[in-house]
């Protein structure tokens, strides 16, 4: 069933201080005085982690949508899509300002020579491109071509979990959930995964179906 305006206002409002819950506990944290000895690591871990997060969330309700056939729910991918941007964007402020101190030779060093801020930089680029081009002027504008640029979600996604692995240096266990997180989400748009879900939505529609009821003896005879 459709949600009526004052539901998609309600789950408008829950996504939004579901997202910056994140970033107002980091402000306390800070303000407290609750970060380690590391403040600079801490912040830049937990906003690479919700970046993460809010990224593979938002590649999920393609599929969420495709197997629960709650259609509604696409209307808030935009929101969470922009959201995993603004916690990319302070991820990449706080190496740029709070561990680099605006020294952008350093900074474009180490794009060029490390790995993994290559692949995290390239990751944003794309952020970037994505949340740049997601009004409803340029869905207009670019036509056909909009929804092949926003297929590269899909690859923002791989080289932030990648990001995340070159940058741990013993514990990966969480870097691997990405991984498996978004290996799953990509699974699920081949072609065989997309006709099963398609089939077991017929089926549950089917089932969902009522039987028509059996005429009565006595109506057959008269």
């Amino acid at each position: 069933m459709p949600l009526s305006k004052k539901q998609r206002t309600a789950w408008k409002a829950a996504v939004w201080i579901a997202a910056l819950t994140p970033a107002l506990w980091l402000l306390w944290d800070y303000g407290r005085g609750n970060l380690s000895v590391n403040p600079i690591e801490d912040i830049t871990h937990r906003t690479g982690w919700w970046t993460l997060t809010l990224l593979t969330t938002a590649l999920a309700i393609t599929p969420i949508r495709r197997v629960t056939g709650w259609h509604d729910i696409i209307r808030f991918r935009r929101l969470v899509g922009l959201f995993a941007f603004f916690y990319a964007t302070l991820h990449l402020l706080v190496y740029v300002v709070l561990d680099r101190f605006f020294a952008f030779g350093t900074v474009l060093e180490d794009i060029a020579e490390r790995p993994f801020i290559t692949v995290g930089f390239a990751a944003w680029l794309i952020l970037l491109a994505l949340a740049s081009t997601s009004t409803r002027g340029w869905i207009r504008r670019l036509g056909r071509k909009w929804q092949r640029l926003h297929r590269l979600v899909y690859l923002a996604g791989v080289l932030g979990a990648i990001h995340f692995y070159w940058k741990v240096k013993a514990d990966t266990r969480e870097p691997w959930i990405f991984i498996a997180i978004l290996a799953v989400l990509l699974g699920s748009r081949l072609p065989p995964v997309r006709r099963a879900v398609a089939a077991l939505r017929e089926r549950r529609r089917r089932s969902a179906e009522p039987v028509p009821a059996r005429p009565s003896s006595e109506a057959l005879s008269s």
